[in-house]
């Protein structure tokens, strides 16, 4: 699958958003509709779609879902050397990139970081709060998220999480944007990408759907704390989507007035 060089776009039009699929189970969900006014185009990496390494070939921005394999699970998920060389080579090209859970376990990886298999702290499934670090202020991706906080002290935000695997060391020069209370490296930026843990293209369906999977967490649990807090949920979701809209529309701009 080859796109158009998105540095300098020859016609007008929507910008090209390439999203990478890595588990039949772990879709763009939500963010099918809050990714308005761009093209998304995926590559199911599961069913054996050819995931470029070229990140001209991804169009103006990448998107790296999750699933339930690990980030080092080569044999498993053949797709993931490919797919950790197009994450390291998006974010240094300047390419508006999003790696959601397993996807930003990849990101680190390519960059140079470290990830714990099986963490020691266990499964991190549900509702969490992401805290947000004084890094995060400004951040043109997620800073807009500190301003639907309850209180600016407390400075967190609710957020789907499903993960038991977690990066351990960021990579050299990354920004640490986000913790919780039970894992570390929630978020963070490098180069043009951003690594996320949590999951907030996940919908109560899709994360209900992930916990009646697992023998080990509560489902109803699960779809109680989602409800609880659905409207705060889905109004985070929607501004990282938004953001990153903004983004790529933004950087395609920048990157054809340098041509």
């Amino acid at each position: 699958m080859t796109f158009e060089n998105s540095s300098a776009p020859s016609t007008p039009g929507p910008r090209v958003v390439t999203v990478i699929q890595q588990d039949a189970n772990v879709p763009l969900d939500m963010f099918e509709k809050w990714l308005d006014g761009v093209e998304v185009r995926t590559i199911h990496s599961y069913a054996g779609d050819e995931v470029p390494v070229d990140p001209a070939e991804v169009g103006d921005g990448l998107i790296v879902l999750g699933g339930e394999m690990s980030a080092v699970d080569d044999v498993v998920a053949p797709w993931l050397p490919a797919t950790r060389e197009l994450l390291a080579a998006a974010s240094v090209a300047g390419v508006p990139t999003l790696a959601i859970c397993l996807g930003a376990q990849m990101l680190a990886l390519a960059r140079g970081g470290r990830l714990q298999v099986a963490a020691p702290p266990g499964i991190e499934t549900g509702v969490i709060d992401v805290q947000w670090r004084p890094e995060a202020v400004g951040d043109v991706l997620l800073g807009g998220l500190l301003d639907l906080t309850v209180a600016e002290e407390r400075r967190s935000t609710p957020m789907p999480s499903n993960h038991g695997d977690a990066v351990v060391d960021l990579p050299r020069g990354a920004a640490w944007l986000a913790s919780s209370a039970m894992y570390p490296y929630q978020a963070f930026r490098i180069g043009s990408a951003w690594g996320v843990q949590f999951h907030p293209e996940a919908g109560t369906d899709l994360l209900s759907q992930w916990a009646e999977g697992d023998d080990d967490v509560d489902a109803a649990e699960v779809r109680d704390a989602y409800a609880s807090r659905a409207d705060e949920l889905t109004e985070a979701g929607r501004t990282i989507a938004q953001a990153f809209v903004r983004l790529v529309n933004e950087s395609t701009v920048t990157r054809a007035a340098l041509v």
